[in-house]
C-alpha cells in the first residue's frame, strides 16, 4: 500500500510537470486563462475536502468531533506555514510577499508558495489510502487535474519575468515534488497510528481549505476577471463531486 501512496504522489507530481511544460510552447501570461485556473482548482479544492475527507471522517468516527477539530487544526497548521516560511502569492508581488521577511529572490519565493500549497495535497492523498484504496486514487486524480493550472502559473510566470523556457520549466516542476513526500508521510501517519484516521482526513480538509481561502480565490478575484473565475470554480467543484461520487 505504500507504494502506492507513493506512486499516487508521483502521478500528480507529473501532471504539475505537465502543466509547467506549457512554458515551452508560449511566453505570455494570460490573466484570463491563469484567473481561470485559480478557480477552477479551488472548485476542485473544495470539492475535495468535502466529500473525499470530511465526509468519511465524519463516517468512520460516527461523530462530528474528530472532523471538526482536525479540520481546525490543519487550518492552524497551514497558517503556521504561512508566517513562517517566506513565499510570495501568484500575483507576483514580492512587496506583498509574506512569511519571514528574509531577502530572496523572486524564483525562491515563487517556488516557496507553491510548494506551501502541495503539502496539503499530498498529505490528503496520504491520509486518504487509510479509508480505501478508490478513494485514494479517486482524490489524486482530482489534485492532479488541479495541478497542470498550478504547474503553469509557477512557469509561466517566470518566463515573462524573463527566465529561460528551461528554468522556468524546472522550477514550476520541482513545486510539485513534496507531494510524493507527503503522500508516503500521510500514509504512514495512519498506518501506525490508525486510531488517528478521521483526524488526519479532517486535518488535511482544513490545509486544503485554508489554501482556498487564503490564496486561490482572492489571488483569481484580483484583475477584473471574478466572473470567470467563480464559474471555473463551480466547474472544477462539479468536476470533483463527479469524480467521488461516481
Amino acid at each position: 500500500m505504500l507504494l502506492y501512496a507513493l506512486a499516487a504522489g508521483i502521478f500528480t507530481w507529473l501532471l504539475t510537470t505537465a502543466g509547467a511544460s506549457a512554458v515551452l510552447l508560449t511566453k505570455e501570461v494570460n490573466r484570463k486563462v491563469l484567473d481561470a485556473s485559480l478557480g477552477f482548482a479551488a472548485g476542485i479544492m473544495v470539492a475535495a475536502s468535502f466529500f473525499s475527507l470530511l465526509l468519511p471522517s465524519i463516517e468512520i468516527s460516527e461523530s462530528w468531533f474528530p472532523a471538526v477539530i482536525g479540520f481546525l487544526l490543519g487550518g492552524l497548521f497551514l497558517k503556521l506555514l504561512d508566517s513562517t516560511i517566506p513565499h510570495l502569492h501568484v500575483g507576483f508581488d514580492v512587496e506583498a510577499s509574506e512569511g519571514a521577511k528574509i531577502p530572496l529572490k523572486k524564483t525562491t519565493l515563487l517556488f516557496l508558495a507553491v510548494t506551501i500549497h502541495n503539502v496539503p495535497e499530498g498529505l490528503s492523498i496520504g491520509v486518504s489510502f487509510g479509508e480505501s484504496v478508490v478513494a485514494a486514487l479517486t482524490l489524486a486524480l482530482g489534485i492532479g487535474i488541479q495541478n497542470v493550472p498550478e504547474g503553469m502559473a509557477i512557469s509561466l510566470p517566470l518566463r515573462g519575468e524573463g527566465f529561460s523556457r528551461g528554468k522556468s520549466f524546472i522550477y514550476g516542476s520541482l513545486s510539485g515534488l513534496v507531494e510524493p513526500a507527503f503522500s508516503v508521510l500521510g500514509f504512514l501517519a495512519i498506518s501506525i497510528f490508525s486510531q488517528i484516521l478521521p483526524y488526519a482526513l479532517a486535518f488535511a480538509a482544513g490545509a486544503m481549505i485554508y489554501v482556498v481561502f487564503e490564496e486561490l480565490i482572492p489571488e483569481s478575484h484580483l484583475h477584473g476577471n471574478e466572473d470567470l473565475a467563480t464559474l471555473s470554480a463551480m466547474l472544477g467543484f462539479a468536476v470533483m463531486m463527479f469524480l467521488d461520487l461516481y
